[in-house]
């Protein structure tokens, strides 16, 4: 069994002394999936686990969730599990889910508009508080309570809002143009849905999501049955 997470190692130990980060992006990826587990298990009332009994729940190994938890802090003697209450805001502080995060969303399309009423931000630690439309039918309206502004606005608003993550949601004619706008403002994190790998500098995290490109990757594994019984 892993032991009870003591102490989180503060932000400046993650990085080097030029300012890089250690941690690999793999494990940084995996930290939501423990927090979502860790807070299910805390609601359904199960106050500890071992890492054994988290690494079924997740579908990793117990060593590799052990490794991940090192790169954050000292854990204490083995056989008394992880508090998973604790754990579970540990972690979400070190993913500084613990405070609101403003985000820009561009793109009011189906997908847009989709990703502006999607209720499952308000339980989370982002809130969508600026949207945008480069489309005339779009300005001027509102979608979940909030103006849809032209993209002309963004860089501004991004400044006065003080926004650091922003979504994009548009053609991928455009979406270097919102991107670099969003950088010049301040945004730091950019989730994207275009279907085009975006420019930006080091500092500035991407996150693609194309749902195209992930079935494509999904048919190599897919039997193809028109070959069986030849």
């Amino acid at each position: 069994m892993g032991g009870v997470l003591l102490e989180p190692s503060p932000a400046s130990a993650l990085f080097d002394s030029n300012g890089e980060q250690q941690i690999p992006d793999i494990v940084i990826r995996r930290l939501p999936i423990y927090v979502r587990t860790l807070r299910a298990l805390t609601d359904a009332d199960v106050r500890s686990v071992s890492s054994e009994e988290l690494a079924d729940l997740i579908g990793v190994t117990a060593a590799q969730i052990r490794r991940d938890l090192s790169y954050f802090g000292k854990f204490g003697k083995q056989g008394k599990g992880y508090d998973t209450h604790f754990l579970a805001q540990t972690i979400a502080r070190i993913l500084r889910l613990d405070r609101q995060w403003p985000v820009a969303l561009v793109g009011l399309g189906n997908l847009g508009r989709a990703i502006a009423n999607y209720r499952g931000f308000t339980p989370s630690s982002f809130s969508i508080v600026a949207v945008f439309d480069r489309g005339s039918r779009n300005v001027g309206n509102c979608v979940n309570d909030m103006e849809i502004l032209h993209d002309d606005h963004l860089t501004d608003t991004i400044v006065r809002e003080r926004i650091r993550i922003g979504i994009i949601a548009t053609p991928k004619s455009y979406a270097q143009d919102i991107a670099d706008r969003m950088v010049a403002g301040g945004v730091e994190a950019i989730l994207n849905y275009a279907p085009v790998i975006l420019k930006v500098p080091d500092t500035v995290t991407i996150r693609e999501i194309d749902p195209v490109s992930a079935l494509q990757s999904m048919t190599y594994y897919v039997h193809d049955r028109s070959t069986i019984g030849r």
